[in-house]
């Protein structure tokens, strides 16, 4: 509860979360390991070293005569045995301040340990990696005692920080390579999973994990068992509707012999009859064709609405806004039939429809409106369940459906990936169907 301010911060991909918790831990114990190796272990190495050396320059000093006079040989042999240059300086060749350079890591070590181990010191110059002057004023005057950088901190520092990152980055990037490898049959099972929520079914093969390769197989069992239930709803519903329309046709020829009053009420009972094995056809197709295919929208819609004014549907293109914005992976002919469902019920409860088409770089909205009642919103659930009829939201002594118009619609726009969204018209005040279709 504490941390999810930083699921902002959190990257979303599932790579991207693995480098991060690949490279974290990498980073963050080098950073430790050279803190604790500075402060710690190199700090006190180079301590030690300085104030050994600072004890040897204290005994040359305890040599110095105590009045200003040449420099004695015996002091000068004593001197280069101890491999230190010493020589008196004027005042003027001492630096104001003690020198290194600014990322030199134990230079103010070396500089903080001669002040406090020596007396007399002056100031202390680091010019570079290998030189190191010792400026003390005694007795003779400022003396400068020249000796190696070596005997003061250890040779090269620098070498195990390189070392740290160079092999931390090469072990990093193996890693990453051997961690990518583990994460792909994930990422596969992933886009197989999406696909077939979107209607289509791609190859796919287990791999990877024991774990993910037990997904794996879990998916495709799933994968075949709802393969097989469509297939066997279809194939029911196709086959009662085929059925039925055999004796149907017979009652219409045995109707259209009689001239009794009641013929046409019979008839129109067929005609019902006759409706609705065409919604069950329509139902038991589904989205069952090809492939989808890179669609214009506008177009498409522009088709279905043309096609509906010529039957004397009372529809109209109201909006429409995104052209040029490319094409749509879709189904031309279940889109049509669930524009075209949606068409139908809403002239059906209503006197008007007007369609309007938006399209965005990342959806795709199809919204049909129309004056009727409307569908209240706790009912709105319900009406896209198959064979559902709302006798208390729609007007029924208008409606000769089975109640799969809004079902039909919402299986398709599933099958692409989307969602049929119902409310309330603004503009007309009767219902709004959204279909809502990601891109």
């Amino acid at each position: 509860m504490a941390f999810r301010w930083l699921k902002r911060y959190v990257p979303r991909g599932l790579y991207s979360r693995a480098a991060l918790i690949l490279i974290l831990p990498v980073v963050t114990l080098q950073l430790v390991v050279s803190v604790v190796f500075i402060q710690r272990h190199f700090e006190g190495v180079t301590q030690q070293m300085t104030g050994a050396t600072a004890r040897e320059i204290q005994l040359l000093v305890d040599r110095l005569p105590e009045a200003p006079a040449p420099l004695p040989p015996a002091l000068i042999d004593l001197a280069q045995a101890l491999a230190i240059d010493i020589a008196v300086v004027p005042e003027r060749q001492v630096p104001a301040r003690s020198q290194r350079r600014w990322y030199d890591l134990t230079g103010s070590i070396v500089i903080a340990s001669f002040h406090k181990e020596l007396q007399g010191v002056e100031q202390i110059a680091l010019p570079d990696d290998y030189n190191v002057h010792v400026f003390v004023a005694t007795s003779v005057g400022v003396v400068d005692f020249h000796f190696d950088r070596k005997r003061v901190s250890a040779s090269q520092p620098h070498q195990l920080f390189v070392n740290m990152v160079v092999f931390g980055a090469l072990m990093t990037v193996i890693a990453f390579f051997y961690l990518r490898n583990q994460l792909r049959p994930i990422k596969r099972l992933a886009e197989a999973a999406e696909a077939f929520g979107k209607g289509r079914t791609v190859p796919y093969r287990p791999s990877g994990a024991q774990e993910v390769r037990a997904a794996g197989n879990a998916f495709l069992d799933m994968r075949a068992r709802i393969e097989r239930q469509i297939e066997q709803r279809t194939l029911l519903l196709s086959g009662v509707s085929h059925d039925l329309r055999t004796p149907l046709t017979r009652l219409k020829l045995s109707l259209s012999l009689l001239d009794s009053e009641d013929r046409e009420a019979m008839e129109r009972d067929v005609d019902d009859m006759q409706r609705m094995l065409d919604g069950f056809l329509s139902f038991a197709r589904g989205t069952g064709e090809a492939e989808p295919d890179e669609i214009d929208p506008f177009d498409l819609v522009e088709r279905i609405i043309e096609d509906s004014q010529r039957a004397d549907i009372p529809v109209t293109l109201a909006r429409a806004e995104g052209r040029g914005q490319g094409t749509v992976m879709l189904r031309p002919l279940a889109i049509r039939r669930a524009v075209t469902n949606l068409i139908e019920n809403a002239v059906r409860y209503g006197s008007r429809a007007e369609v309007s088409v938006l399209l965005t770089e990342k959806s795709l909205l199809i919204r049909i409106e129309d004056d009727g009642p409307g569908i209240p919103p706790e009912k709105r659930k319900d009406a896209v369940k198959p064979f559902t009829r709302l006798d208390s939201a729609r007007n029924q002594n208008r409606a000769s459906g089975v109640g799969l118009g809004l079902a039909i619609a919402s299986d398709i726009s599933r099958v692409h990936g989307g969602l049929l969204r119902l409310g309330k018209s603004d503009k007309l005040g009767g219902l709004r169907a959204d279909i809502v279709i990601g891109r």
